[in-house]
């Protein structure tokens, strides 16, 4: 399996990166190793940074295999939506992108994409109103609702869908409302959808 992230996906986050705005979908990816191997699992703060950051996201599950779908099908290459965050190493990002490098060292390291409480698409009547929240340390920072995503999940599974096979088991995340931040060790992080608790992390 593969896990396909979407940057760029939501307007005041932009603004809050000081990033431009992309006409079709940006995307990167990560290694399996990027998953925790189990939800009581710590995420480490790695030693190669001093400015780790927690970006709170929608992801949905892959159900079958797929190339160039049609936006009006992709709900039906989807069976479930989780919660994840997508840990960055936000200083070592600034400086690949100063020198025009690739970032995959600042976004594909071990452990920096975990993902629990994934719930039926069944659960989920509307894609487009989906709500979801990230505390750290009991303290909201992000909240966000798919409505405000630049690109919905059929126009993301479109477009990924022409330049990448789908399979099952690939999970998507679609990008991060405002308020991303850093976090230190022994922080404590929890994501929820429509309220309920998905994903709960430390950081050691």
């Amino acid at each position: 399996m593969k896990i396909i992230c979407i940057g760029r996906n939501y307007s005041e986050h932009i603004k809050e990166l000081g990033n431009d705005p992309n006409a079709e979908p940006v995307f990167f990816m990560k290694p399996d190793t990027a998953l925790l191997p189990n939800r009581n699992h710590p995420v480490f703060y790695p030693d190669f940074t001093s400015n780790l950051h927690y970006e709170g996201e929608l992801v949905f599950r892959i159900s079958r295999l797929g190339k160039f779908i049609e936006p009006q099908f992709a709900h039906l290459y989807i069976d479930a939506v989780g919660f994840g965050i997508d840990f960055t190493a936000r200083d070592l990002q600034q400086e690949c992108m100063a020198k025009g490098l690739p970032w995959e060292m600042a976004k594909s390291f071990d452990f920096s994409a975990p993902v629990d409480g994934f719930r039926p698409l069944s659960d989920f009547p509307d894609l487009n109103n989906i709500s979801f929240e990230l505390k750290l340390n009991g303290m909201t920072v992000q909240f966000g609702n798919s409505r405000d995503m630049i690109f919905d999940i059929r126009r993301i599974i479109g477009h990924v869908s022409k330049y990448v096979t789908l399979r099952t088991g690939d999970l998507i995340f679609t990008g991060t409302p405002k308020g991303v931040g850093p976090v230190q060790k022994g922080d404590i992080l929890e994501g929820f959808l429509e309220g309920i608790s998905s994903i709960k992390v430390q950081v050691k």
